[in-house]
């Protein structure tokens, strides 16, 4: 089939790659800056450096901008995706655009279904994407009303490029759950970096510094982007994580031991129940 992908950074760039590695079918790739697309072209990660014209003639389209930007390139393309399209996007947010892209689908008669790779790096761009960055991850398709044969269509094509799991979810609980997945531990390794001892943490650091602050080599504006527009689900994980530092706090203040190893314990046992 012909796949366009629309926005070709890790994530876009990455569906490329993976698509043209392990399918036979045809890109089309559409990126707002073209030297990127260019070099995706000749890197053979897409066939054809796309238009929004080239929509037309789309089986898939994979809208991998922010957020806001994806729903703002349908409101304006829309008018060229063919009516047996699906439309469906690799936005960590749901609830927040979902609707809109459902509103514009039976504006301009496609089939939308939402989706998210649980995947990416540290590091943003076309140069850092990765044919194999999907390879046994999760994918989360939120169907949005679409016929079941489309939602599985869509799970049988990630599957093909590699992912390992496909779930099946509602926006909100994706949206709920991605709060305390995702959102949270990229807020907490922003917060831990602010500290002032973190300059000179070179010879003072090894696996614990490095887990905790990987994520916070982060896109501001996406991230940003992100957390606003799942602010009620990330404020309620906010408030527990701040409830149960500041129970640890408290039980360090007061040489409280056997709290302290208490709080601890239970955290270890949570880990060790999960088999993680």
């Amino acid at each position: 089939m012909n796949i366009a992908v629309v926005g070709l950074g890790i994530i876009g760039g990455s569906f490329c790659k993976a698509i043209k590695k392990y399918t036979n079918h045809y890109v089309i790739g559409i990126n707002r800056t073209e030297a990127t697309a260019q070099k995706a072209f000749e890197c053979g990660a897409v066939d054809e450096i796309g238009s929004p014209e080239s929509l037309s003639k789309a089986d898939l389209i994979i809208l991998c901008m922010f957020p806001k930007a994806d729903v703002d390139f349908i409101e304006k393309n829309g008018k060229y995706i063919k009516k047996t399209a699906i439309v469906t996007d690799a936005s960590g947010i749901k609830q927040e655009i979902c609707p809109q892209l459902c509103r514009l689908s039976g504006e301009y008669d496609f089939t939308f279904i939402g989706s998210h790779p649980m995947a990416g790096k540290e590091k943003n761009g076309f140069d850092v994407s990765d044919a194999d960055l999907y390879k046994g991850a999760s994918y989360i398709i939120t169907p949005c009303g679409a016929e079941n044969e489309k939602v599985e269509f869509l799970s049988d094509f990630a599957k093909s490029i590699g992912f390992g799991v496909v779930k099946i979810s509602t926006p909100e609980e994706h949206d709920r759950m991605i709060a305390f997945t995702s959102q949270l531990p990229h807020v907490l390794a922003c917060a831990y970096v602010l500290s002032p001892c973190c300059k000179n943490h070179k010879g003072f650091s090894a696996g614990s510094y490095r887990d905790v602050s990987r994520v916070a080599n982060i896109n501001s504006k996406l991230w940003s982007e992100l957390f606003l527009e799942n602010k009620e689900p990330l404020v309620n994980e906010l408030d527990t994580l701040i409830k149960n530092i500041s129970m640890i706090k408290t039980a360090i203040e007061n040489d409280n031991k056997n709290e302290l190893a208490d709080l601890l314990e239970q955290a270890h046992k949570v880990k060790q129940e999960l088999g993680e």
